[in-house]
């Protein structure tokens, strides 16, 4: 395994980091193809003797099991100070608002939660889901900051956002001395590369960490054209992000294939490959144990230019799916999210 510090903070990471959204008990979530705790033992042990020492979770993957599960295993299968725990917080519920619970309420709520679930005194990276255009930013950058003021995270991380709202986020940060965004968790992969526009750019300069989730895209980028799984047929989210344009990101999965074979390796390890060219650490989760190797095999596998042009070429401009499509239609009523007093940010 290979590592890098996360952005601009003090924290080493490996290179890959296991996305945790496949651990947990499936009645208590919304994933019929999560595994359960003994299943997602093995896989954390398994991460952890090939070096991986970051795990991503969050309090929404399957009722907080996911978090119990990462939790317990790390307890029994590592020093806490060797690794590296993110989690994430969901926006305000329509409750909480109609209840008056602030942002910053919210927050804590969420953060003593997550670390009730994990059975920890802080996580490493405590990371903004997406982005709630419900509540002032301002009471979301204090309520962040007096987290890790309190100790209870030692960095913070955004999600699911827009470059302009990562940018005026940690603007504010800045300007009120709060804790700033070190790292961006957003959709980015062979066949998804949106992020490219704009995101990419603000985060290699200001020196923000990118650990895309989705690194896989949902096990497409690890199976040959006509290949099936159990995720690939129950996963109804993935499919909302990529059915539209199989035939078109059918080309680069074929070429995909083409490079692993020559190579003589997984399309795993070639795909990740691509997207460690890019990024700090992909997310990418694991269901079996095969699939710990051929995360952990990528860090070893160098494209040539010639073969990332080959893999590149073919890619045609996606819409947004999912969240971010979301997004899109409330980013424009936003207004009133960015005021604080009589201030505008």
């Amino acid at each position: 395994m290979k590592y890098t510090n996360l952005g601009k903070s003090d924290l080493k990471v490996s290179r890959i980091c296991m996305g945790c959204m496949g651990f947990g008990d499936a009645k208590n979530g919304q994933h019929s193809w999560t595994i359960d705790e003994e299943h997602s033992r093995e896989i954390i042990r398994q991460g952890l003797k090939k070096g991986i020492n970051f795990f991503d979770t969050a309090i929404a993957y399957q009722s907080g099991t996911s978090e119990q599960y990462l939790g317990r295993a790390l307890k029994d299968f590592a020093k806490r100070d060797e690794v590296v725990v993110a989690t994430k917080f969901l926006p305000r519920t329509p409750e909480e608002i109609e209840n008056g619970i602030s942002g910053q309420e919210h927050i804590e709520r969420m953060i003593n939660k997550s670390l009730e679930n994990l059975g920890m005194d802080y996580v490493d990276l405590y990371i903004y889901h997406m982005w709630d255009y419900e509540t002032p930013l301002h009471d979301i950058m204090e309520g962040l900051n007096n987290v890790v003021k309190a100790g209870k995270a030692r960095y913070i991380g955004i999600s699911n956002c827009f470059a302009y709202q990562l940018a005026k986020a940690n603007a504010l940060a800045e300007k009120e001395g709060f804790a700033k965004f070190v790292s961006l968790q957003s959709h980015y992969n062979l066949i998804f590369r949106e992020e490219e526009r704009e995101m990419a750019k603000l985060c290699r300069e200001d020196q923000i960490a990118m650990t895309p989730y989705s690194a896989l895209a949902g096990g497409r980028l690890s199976k040959a054209p006509g290949e099936t799984s159990r995720r690939l047929k129950e996963d109804s989210y993935a499919r909302l992000k990529y059915d539209k344009t199989a035939e078109e990101d059918g080309k680069i999965i074929s070429r995909v294939e083409k490079l692993a074979f020559r190579h003589g390796v997984s399309m795993t390890e070639i795909a990740l490959a691509w997207l460690l060219t890019k990024v700090t650490a992909p997310v990418a989760g694991a269901t079996k144990l095969s699939h710990v190797e051929g995360m952990v095999n990528a860090v070893n596998v160098s494209l040539t230019d010639e073969e990332t042009a080959y893999l590149e070429e073919p890619y045609v401009p996606h819409d947004l799916v999912g969240v971010m499509a979301q997004n899109t239609a409330k980013s424009a009523k936003e207004e009133h999210v960015w005021s604080t007093g009589n201030q505008q940010i």
